[in-house]
């Protein structure tokens, strides 16, 4: 095991590009490249990697929701895994979208779950094989999930202003232009798709960045300890609830503090700031 991944607090939780190179064939592990570019799987892959579109394949086509379980399971099926499989999760954009696949599989109950380190910007660095052909799989059974697991991960908008009216730990995921209400979108992305800007009152700003190294792997534990416990203030029995845009990037930070700091109660409010910067009467604070 990496030396680093070992002070996590779930260590099993990474894998490195070595391991996965080592476990392409491995009939009991399925690796899923997730990206925020949908056409980028297309243009070269992880031998046998299947894809998985963050947004053809987990969001409802009619409402703002993820799929049903019934979905959920025949998208499994097709992909050959079962509910032993390993999924071990990568993309672009320093895993954003790994960490939200895993996320979303996660609250359909899902166990074995990993994050490639390093992503795909990591495998294409260091020279590894990409491939265009796609993987064939043999269909397996998956049970349909009896519920998700919205009450443990997730937070609504009812549940996000509670916790900003309680002064519960709240931390907002975006670029700090984004917190302040200058740009309601990432500073080099369109300005679309809410009407305020601006943060939840009482959040704290800690960009989901800050716990990636420049190559796209995690920070070792002790900067994340200095950026969440020292820098936020947060302690191991808090109930945490983070937010960004979509939900993608605070996915990635969900996956930091709950995997890798070992936070027991954190949830993704995955409605974020277009829910809330378009919600009629939710409270917004602007500046720092």
């Amino acid at each position: 095991m990496d030396e680093k991944f070992s002070q996590y607090a779930h260590p099993d939780a990474l894998v490195d590009t070595q391991w996965v190179e080592e476990h392409i064939d491995d009939s009991e592990v399925r690796i899923i490249e997730s990206n925020e570019d949908v056409l980028l799987y297309d243009t070269g892959h992880i031998p046998r990697a299947t894809h998985i579109d963050w947004r053809a394949d987990l969001q409802d086509p009619k409402i703002r929701d993820y799929v049903s379980p019934e979905d959920f399971a025949r998208l499994c099926e097709r992909n050959g895994i079962t509910r032993e499989t390993v999924c071990v999760f990568y993309g672009d954009k320093a895993n954003w979208w790994a960490c939200y696949a895993l996320w979303v599989f996660r609250l359909f109950g899902h166990e074995h779950v990993r994050i490639m380190d390093g992503g795909r910007d990591k495998w294409v660095a260091e020279g590894r094989t990409l491939i265009k052909e796609k993987p064939v799989f043999e269909p397996v059974e998956y049970p349909i999930p009896p519920k998700r697991m919205d009450d443990v991960i997730r937070a609504f908008f009812e549940e996000t202003l509670q916790q900003s009216q309680s002064s519960a730990p709240l931390i907002d995921v975006r670029s700090p232009a984004e917190f302040r209400g200058e740009v309601t979108h990432m500073p080099e992305y369109p300005q679309e798709g809410v009407l305020r800007g601006g943060h939840v009152p009482g959040a704290a700003n800690i960009p989901w960045k800050m716990a990636a190294n420049e190559d796209s792997t995690f920070k070792p534990v002790d900067e994340l300890k200095s950026i969440y416990v020292e820098g936020c203030g947060l302690s191991s029995d808090d109930n945490i609830v983070c937010y960004c845009r979509i939900g993608e990037r605070s996915s990635h930070t969900w996956f930091v503090l709950t995997y890798l700091l070992g936070y027991r109660h954190v949830r993704n409010y995955d409605g974020s700031w277009t829910e809330w910067g378009n919600m009629v009467r939710a409270p917004i604070e602007t500046g720092d």
